[in-house]
């Protein structure tokens, strides 16, 4: 906290934006302002803070100002090994005292929650399987959730069930298993009982995690993909926006949608905020992803090429990214490279044909169509 009883305002009101933006993430439970304002100004043993608090992270940071600049710090720590997960120093202009706060809680929870995701999942990957949770099972799905692709779908799925069965009504294992359902849909077989249960899965988790905007995100992508209910999808993205304007998968997977439907600038500007907030973020690559469809939409071929190499690189097992660059290479005129990429395609994906994605044409044909027509230009089955 600042030091300076004339900062106190400013810094106090900074703690209590960036404590109410963490209770929104509803997988987190975040101390109260009362019980942490017990150690402002004080120096403290964060394993002390820790254990009287009942915490396994401790976010600390302070204010200071000079003139019309004021200085932020933030860092945030694991009690328990008393690592530093995250740190960052943000240097302003204190115009609107207001506007500073908003942009400030923004960053600080955006960076957060992927760092503290990320340790409790190397903390789950340390723990004695026998003495798994629900949560635990949540966090051990999700390196397999996310590669999108049914192999790594179909591990995620046994753990989900086994954590449903714990929990029946837990709504983000919901969520979590209709992201698995539907990506062994779209690259398993076009099974109808895996997309009905893809659909099934996420309107549960709606129904059970209202308040949630990670689980209302994850279940609006599917909605839209599989049950090709883009308003009522639409809906759910602005209610978890609404819950929390920073949230990663949010932000990513609505602006994946808005690239779908045709919005490129709405979809562009959301997951270039994602990019600002969440630049570490392990699944930060969603952002290139949706990047990639609203450039190539928009005849940016190459800055689409380059977005796509960005999803490549992180998520090397995905195979949609390798087919947008393949587009993009054909509409650069660099056809050799095209075909070379499509080849790839068919490695990670050997089920792979343009029918087979036909169900993104759903969403907005005018979009998918320059597409399927490029990916039959690189030699993609059809």
């Amino acid at each position: 906290m600042s030091g300076d009883p004339e900062q106190e305002y400013f810094a106090d009101g900074m703690v209590d934006e960036i404590i109410t933006g963490l209770s929104r993430i509803k997988w987190l439970s975040v101390v109260s302002r009362n019980s942490s304002y017990i150690y402002k100004n004080k120096p403290v043993v964060m394993k002390d803070v820790a254990a009287k608090l009942g915490v396994r992270y401790v976010l600390e940071g302070g204010v200071r100002k000079s003139g019309n600049r004021v200085r932020i710090t933030a860092q945030l720590i694991d009690a328990e090994t008393d690592a530093h997960l995250w740190a960052e120093q943000y240097d302003r202009q204190l115009n609107d005292v207001f506007a500073l706060q908003d942009e400030i809680t923004m960053c600080v929870v955006g960076a957060i929650e992927p760092s503290v995701r990320k340790a409790e999942i190397n903390r789950i990957k340390r723990q004695r399987p026998e003495t798994f949770t629900a949560y635990d099972l949540l966090l051990r799905s999700q390196q397999f959730v996310f590669a999108g692709m049914p192999a790594e779908a179909a591990k995620a799925i046994v753990l989900l069930e086994e954590a449903l069965k714990l929990e029946p009504d837990y709504s983000a294992a919901h969520a979590y298993l209709s992201w698995c359902f539907h990506s062994r849909f779209g690259r398993g077989g076009l099974r109808e009982e895996d997309r009905l249960a893809a659909v099934s899965h996420a309107r549960e988790a709606i129904a059970l995690g209202n308040d949630d905007a990670t689980t209302l995100a994850i279940a609006a992508l599917v909605l839209a993909y599989d049950g090709h209910e883009i308003s009522t999808a639409l809906k759910t993205f602005d209610r978890a926006l609404e819950l929390s304007n920073s949230n990663i998968f949010a932000l990513c997977w609505n602006a994946a949608i808005l690239a779908w439907i045709g919005e490129s600038d709405l979809a562009i500007e959301r997951a270039q905020r994602a990019l600002r907030l969440g630049p570490f973020d392990s699944l930060i690559w969603r952002a290139y992803h949706a990047l990639s469809i609203a450039y190539f939409h928009s005849q940016r071929y190459g800055e689409a090429a380059d977005a796509a190499r960005s999803v490549i690189a992180a998520n090397s097992a995905y195979s949609i990214p390798r087919a947008i660059l393949a587009a993009a290479l054909v509409r650069l005129n660099r056809l050799d490279e095209a075909k070379a990429m499509a080849q790839t395609v068919l490695e990670r994906e050997p089920s792979f044909t343009i029918h087979g994605t036909a169900r993104y044409s759903e969403l907005e044909p005018a979009v998918f169509r320059p597409f399927a027509e490029a990916w039959r230009e690189a030699g993609l089955p059809e």
